[in-house]
């Protein structure tokens, strides 16, 4: 049964552990992280970007896939589905009408002043979603959309949570979408005064390619929820591509999207263990 974020990012919060959100792109996907997840015991945040919902037939479309699988592989963890980056009020009220469970609303384009009302405004719309936020802006390209970085003030932070009333927030702390060009910077100075101050789980985006070092020194800084997707996408079309060039006479779809299963499943697992989350379901 699909829930809300609150209960599973509240005790990660807690117990200091992440939850996962894997980004999903079709009913394959879905399936083997589902199935991954249920071995592991582990609570997981299925995150669907605009661009998605889009490409798997809208918003009705990714809630009933997500429910028919759930029922059919008789999966007992909790699971979230989550709108990734809603870039507005529309775009979000549109997936809670049609059964996300969770959205984010990324304002931080705006000014904060507007950044807070319109957040304030999805906050508002049904008291049983929560909702996510962006502080400052993550770098890099999500759904075509590229954004320069920009690293979160305290101030707007407080500001944010105080006024919005926001369940979860991601401050931009020098994670970006995408492969990373060069080192990650992460501020964790900034890191650590945020959730002093706030006491909320916070989210690190652009997770994908930062060392294991850095994730658990983010989880003791607060971090509740990790997001991946670039490493999930890299990971899947290598295996996909390597099975292509060994098999050139396959053209069952059904056995070239299989073919990235097991690589899928692997960075499953992997962040499950690094996140700490395994057996929390």
């Amino acid at each position: 049964m699909l829930q809300n974020m609150e209960n599973m990012l509240k005790k990660a919060y807690n117990e200091k552990y992440a939850v996962p959100q894997f980004n999903i792109n079709n009913l394959e996907w879905t399936r083997f992280i589902l199935e991954e997840c249920e071995q592991l015991r582990t609570p997981v945040i299925l995150g669907v970007s605009e661009g998605a919902v889009k490409y798997k037939g809208g918003y009705k479309t990714v809630v009933d896939i997500a429910k028919g699988l759930i029922e059919h592989l008789e999966i007992t963890i909790p699971v979230a589905i989550h709108l990734d980056h809603g870039t507005s009020y529309e775009s979000c009220r549109d997936a809670i009408k049609a059964g996300f469970t969770s959205v984010m609303i990324d304002a931080s384009t705006h000014p904060i002043e507007e950044n807070v009302r319109i957040t304030k405004s999805v906050v508002d719309y049904d008291k049983n979603v929560t909702v996510e936020a962006e502080v400052g802006a993550v770098g890099g390209e999500e759904d075509g959309i590229e954004k320069e970085l920009a690293y979160a003030e305290l101030e707007d932070a407080i500001k944010m949570v105080n006024e919005s009333g926001v369940h979860f927030l991601a401050p931009a702390l020098g994670s970006v979408h995408g492969p990373y060009k060069g080192e990650p910077k992460l501020d964790f100075i900034r890191m650590a005064k945020i959730n002093n101050e706030l006491n909320i789980p916070l989210v690190l985006h652009g997770a994908s390619g930062i060392g294991d070092n850095l994730i658990k020194e983010a989880i003791s800084n607060g971090v509740a929820k990790i997001n991946i997707n670039t490493e999930l996408q890299i990971a899947w079309s290598n295996a996909v591509r390597e099975f292509l060039l060994e098999n050139p006479n396959v053209y069952d779809p059904r056995k070239v999207i299989k073919s990235g299963e097991e690589a899928l499943k692997k960075i499953v697992r992997d962040k499950v263990t690094l996140f700490g989350s395994a057996g929390e379901a």
